[in-house]
């Protein structure tokens, strides 16, 4: 145990943000740099002594919480490091961009603020990068046996440095021009400077995982010549079908899904852009959707200058507390006011888009919209709350609903779908083609950072065995039936 008083006597603080009429006019990350050690070190002092910490299991990856809390508390660094490290490849990443599942099932948020697991994971990790803690684990001798990863975000990733450090030869696809997945362009700069991202490459190149970057796997290269190159395949490219929206006027110019319009704004940062081809600058922007990336949308906007920014949610807008149906340990829907929310923008919930119209050029104008009601399982308009809202650029963020099939990627590999349009897998990660494995939001559906990094992790403990004909070594949180806990 931490601080055996710490929870009774020192109050939540959470990290501290840039002011936002600073941050509003770069891109760097919003928080203040991370070096107020006494703080993090009373805040994991919080950590209790519960008996069962419920949050090893609200967390996938099994991360190990109250020991590296304690560590913390204790000015330990490299002992937390070690214990974070055991169970999560990158906590540099979940550290900034999981909602923290595991604060839900914090014992000490039954009746009281919960431990800020998320800002003691990413100061622990972050000075281990500044004090030269993270170094290259490259295997001791070599299998012999190849493996390719498709796709490099969380997932493949994950799968990849695992395997390699248990001595395969991987090599990982990438179809962009960079390697990250959505971790690169999906996730704006000013939630996560991509520096995080590149030392983490870095990383593994030193421990000998091979990256190719600009090869799309069913186009450039297919399915067939890699099992035919390889000795087992992991699919890890995502869900990156994106829901649309059909209604009438989508046809018009400004409309674009948030994977087409975000990326764009990271390749600016990245150099390749002096100014975004897809801008919102001076314009009336619309986002729909009220979830993540909405909101990643929303402070990407703003940021290029936006006249105004709605965002629009056909649900609800959630409770602040609890709801009773969402009881502790799970991780309940409460309404959430993220870093971009508090630059700026409205957020109208319990509407529903019906038409969009546009001048004479084509140019989306207005979204029209209605006020609905949740009835009999299904969404019914109010009667009298039509109305027009000016919109000269729109983004859909909507969601996910399966695996892209355009390619010719998953007919040339022979694997199955399940009926959402995942990739169909068995308990071991392993797909109806023998070799052929599925990690991640590819296999699973849209999810989460951490239950992509815990997927890629026991996907490859599940292709170490194939490969070895032996129950393999390496660590494996979960199995793809698992699901966050519940009462």
């Amino acid at each position: 145990m931490a601080d055996p008083k710490g929870f009774l006597t020192t109050p939540k603080q959470l990290a501290e943000r840039r002011p936002v009429d600073v941050r509003i006019k770069d891109w760097n990350e919003v928080y203040v740099e991370r070096s107020l050690l006494p703080v993090i070190t009373k805040q994991a002092g919080r950590c209790m002594d519960c008996g069962i910490p419920f949050c090893h299991n609200g967390c996938p990856l099994g991360n190990l919480i109250p020991e590296w809390n304690d560590l913390a508390y204790r000015d330990d660094w490299n002992g937390a490091i070690e214990r974070l490290h055991a169970t999560n490849n990158f906590p540099e990443f979940t550290g900034r961009l999981c909602p923290a599942p595991c604060e839900s099932a914090c014992v000490l948020g039954i009746n009281q603020d919960p431990v800020t697991i998320k800002n003691v994971e990413v100061t622990i990790i972050d000075k281990a990068w500044d004090n030269g803690g993270v170094a290259p684990q490259p295997p001791e001798r070599l299998s012999g046996k190849t493996v390719a990863v498709i796709g490099s975000g969380p997932a493949g990733l994950a799968a990849a440095q695992q395997l390699t450090r248990a001595g395969h030869t991987v090599v990982v696809y990438e179809r962009a021009d960079r390697i990250g997945g959505l971790l690169r362009y999906g996730i704006p700069e000013f939630k996560m400077e991509k520096r995080h991202v590149n030392r983490r490459v870095e990383q593994m190149r030193a421990e000998g995982t091979r990256f190719r970057t600009g090869v799309e796997v069913g186009v450039d290269i297919t399915g067939r010549q890699l099992r035919e190159r390889f000795d087992a395949v992991v699919v890890a490219a995502g869900a990156t079908t994106a829901r649309d929206l059909p209604v009438p006027g989508r046809e018009l110019k400004g409309i674009h899904q948030a994977m087409e319009y975000l990326p764009l704004s990271n390749k600016v940062q990245e150099g390749d852009y002096v100014d975004s081809p897809i801008s919102a600058k001076g314009k009336h922007v619309i986002v729909i959707g009220g979830g993540d990336t909405g909101a990643d949308c929303l402070g990407t906007a703003l940021r290029q200058g936006a006249a105004s920014v709605t965002q629009l949610e056909i649900m609800p807008r959630p409770s602040d507390d609890r709801p009773a149906h969402q009881p502790w340990p799970t991780m309940p829907m409460t309404y959430k006011v993220t870093s971009a929310h508090e630059e700026g923008g409205d957020r109208v919930y319990a509407v529903n888009t019906t038409r969009f119209t546009g001048d004479e050029d084509g140019n989306v104008q207005e979204l029209h919209l209605v006020e609905v009601e949740f009835k009999a399982g299904k969404f019914e308009p109010v009667p009298g709350t039509e109305r027009a809202i000016p919109a000269q650029l729109v983004t859909l963020a909507m969601g996910f609903t399966g695996t892209d099939v355009q390619n010719g990627l998953v007919e040339q590999l022979g694997v199955d779908l399940d009926a959402r349009g995942n990739v169909d897998r068995d308990g071991k990660f392993a797909t109806n083609v023998d070799g052929v494995f599925v990690a991640g939001d590819a296999g699973r559906g849209q999810s989460l950072i951490v239950w992509a990094i815990a997927e890629g992790r026991s996907a490859a403990k599940a292709v170490d065995s194939y490969l070895s004909g032996r129950p393999s070594t390496l660590p494996a949180p979960i199995r793809p039936t698992d699901r966050p806990v519940t009462v």
